[in-house]
């Protein structure tokens, strides 16, 4: 299989992905260099880690769960299920965008760190599970780091629409495989959550604009020195 819901932001200095489904050792590593990857963001919790990990060569002909020397692996985690509000209780856009603004609330240097490799000059994939949610936010924020306008970032957002039959599909067989008990009602595509709707990312960026003003001015709070902002445009 392979990274889905991929595309690139930035200028191509941002690639914004799901998780390597079914990506044996030799896959990645042909994967990152196709990509020209130099870091990889990964904002799973350590369960989702373990269900999908990396895997490239250990330099002993066996698979590791660790990058190469040429690549760059974080582990940036944000478990959904542990902060700032319940999955369960998003029922519109506007509760699915609200969600969004209170992980930066909560969490505004999780954000800062993900794109932190990227102002550093490392071409960088941003992934979560699906490439949706978390991703979504990490992505919003550097397209408008980057100097992109809100329609940029929505019309980015809601790219993903497209790609999510297939993202959940091989994400629902994934998980039937590896927790049996999995209700497949978890995968529906009519749960808002499992939605990339226009209005979520325009309620998030109405919030994120009347909250936290300036992106560079968030990211300097957030822990990115001047620099560091500077280089993100």
């Amino acid at each position: 299989m392979a990274v889905l819901n991929l595309r690139p932001l930035a200028g191509g200095r941002i690639l914004r992905g799901s998780q390597p489904f079914g990506l044996d050792a030799a896959a990645t590593s042909g994967f990152l260099v196709e990509h020209g990857i130099q870091a990889i963001v990964d904002l799973r919790s350590e369960l989702e880690r373990s269900l999908v990990p990396w895997l490239v060569h250990d330099g002993g002909g066996g698979p590791a769960a660790a990058a190469p020397p040429a690549v760059e692996l974080i582990h940036n985690p944000l478990d959904p299920n542990a902060i700032a509000g319940s999955l369960q209780a998003v029922e519109t856009a506007e509760d699915l965008g609200e969600l969004y603004l209170g992980w930066i609330r909560l969490r505004p240097e999780w954000v800062a760190e993900a794109l932190r490799p990227v102002a550093r000059g490392k071409r960088t994939l941003v992934h979560c599970s699906l490439g949706k949610d978390r991703t979504g936010v990490v992505s919003a924020v550097g397209l408008l780091a980057a100097g992109g306008t809100e329609d940029d970032v929505v019309a980015d957002y809601v790219a993903t629409t497209a790609n999510l039959p297939d993202v959940l599909e091989v994400m629902a067989e994934t998980w039937r495989l590896r927790v049996p008990s999995t209700a497949a009602e978890y995968f529906s595509p009519d749960l808002m959550i499992l939605q990339s709707p226009e209005a979520a990312m325009r309620h998030f960026l109405a919030g994120f604009s009347k909250e936290f003003g300036d992106v560079g001015g968030f990211l300097r709070e957030a822990g990115l020195t001047a620099v560091e902002v500077e280089a993100l445009r």
